[in-house]
């Protein structure tokens, strides 16, 4: 790890004038944890966060390693360490929280379905655009372990999507092997999960296979599972055109949550 102390913003982040360290907005006694994406930072989550905030709700998103920093860094990290971080922030909140949700986009609603399958006691897991399975060909996954020993990452274009996103305009490589693990870790254990789920998509969604929501709709053992697609989105669906309609669907789904853990 380098010494980012005084650096300046690596030309590899996108939008480095927005907030991407961890962040804890206090609340009520309904805990939410917001879990980032693979290669994103916290500011993925935190229009959700600050809507939520506003309701009422105590937020924390925690920042996984290796990201805000410099691409290749997260090539340190495996997907347990990623686990580890959002476990201690999941503990941290249990300490201001009755009662508790977690949720993430992408990478973070994997780590989040993860969390949940041996976490009983979470109220309900909010996922967006969970990357349970990517829309990669055969021939990407053969190029990718082919070159990951000796390639770090591959830079990407920046696109003007005007999306409030903070993070690498790379793909580290060793990285997206660790992701492919923790997806082959968690998929067995999705049937573990009683927790209601919502699991919310963008129809446009390139990165993440279309399956997915099915896939965890039929494998997650709750009476509460809610799968909605928004039409005019795309994978960061926590961010994109219809961030409203997210909010608004994830506000009334943790309001149902309680109603019923309530009475």
């Amino acid at each position: 790890m380098k010494d980012l102390t005084n650096s300046p913003p690596h030309p590899l982040i996108k939008n480095p004038h927005l907030e991407g360290d961890s962040f804890y907005l206090n609340g009520g006694p309904v805990g939410i944890l917001l879990v980032h994406g693979f290669t994103a930072t916290t500011a993925e989550v935190r229009p959700l966060g600050e809507y939520l905030r506003e309701k009422g709700f105590t937020v924390s998103a925690p920042l996984l390693p290796g990201h805000n920093t410099y691409p290749e860094d997260i090539n340190n990290f495996t997907w347990k360490d990623w686990v580890t971080e959002v476990e201690e922030a999941y503990k941290k909140l249990t300490a201001d929280s009755e009662t508790l949700f977690i949720g993430g986009e992408s990478t973070g609603g994997l780590l989040a379905l993860y969390l949940a399958s041996y976490r009983p006691e979470i109220a309900g897991v909010l996922t967006y655009a969970p990357a349970l399975k990517l829309t990669l060909r055969p021939f990407d996954l053969i190029k990718l372990y082919a070159l990951a020993p000796f390639v770090p990452y591959i830079e990407e274009e920046d696109e003007d999507d005007g999306l409030a996103w903070r993070g690498y305009l790379a793909k580290p490589l060793k990285g997206i092997i660790q992701l492919l693990r923790l997806q082959k870790a968690t998929l067995p254990r999705l049937s573990s999960i009683k927790s209601p789920t919502l699991i919310i998509q963008g129809r446009l969604d390139e990165t993440v296979d279309p399956d997915v929501p099915k896939m965890i709709a039929n494998l997650v053992d709750s009476d509460h599972i809610e799968v909605h697609w928004m039409e005019a989105s795309t994978h960061c669906v926590a961010l994109d055109k219809e961030l409203d309609k997210v909010n608004q669907i994830t506000f009334d789904f943790i309001n149902q949550v309680l109603d019923v853990t309530n009475k």
